[in-house]
């Protein structure tokens, strides 16, 4: 599906996942590795100041990712 919203909107669509290598097999184009699964986009044990540093981490990398040009599937790590 998120091929799809790229190819035919031209909306670049970034994934957070925990287990990458299905989002890989889905052809999902830009991929943001999670955190873990049962938090994703978090890690609630480092405390609110450090949950918080994680999530925006996260959401600095997506949009780094959805602003990069790219050609083939990338995964985008720290």
């Amino acid at each position: 599906m998120t091929r799809e919203i790229e190819r035919v909107a031209g909306i670049p669509v970034v994934q957070i996942a925990t287990i990458v290598p299905i989002m890989l097999t889905v052809g999902t184009n830009r991929v943001v590795p999670g955190v873990a699964i049962p938090h994703p986009t978090g890690n609630p044990a480092m405390g609110p100041e450090g949950d918080k540093a994680v999530r925006r981490e996260l959401l600095l990398r997506s949009f780094k990712a959805m602003t990069t040009p790219i050609t083939e599937q990338t995964i985008f790590e720290k």
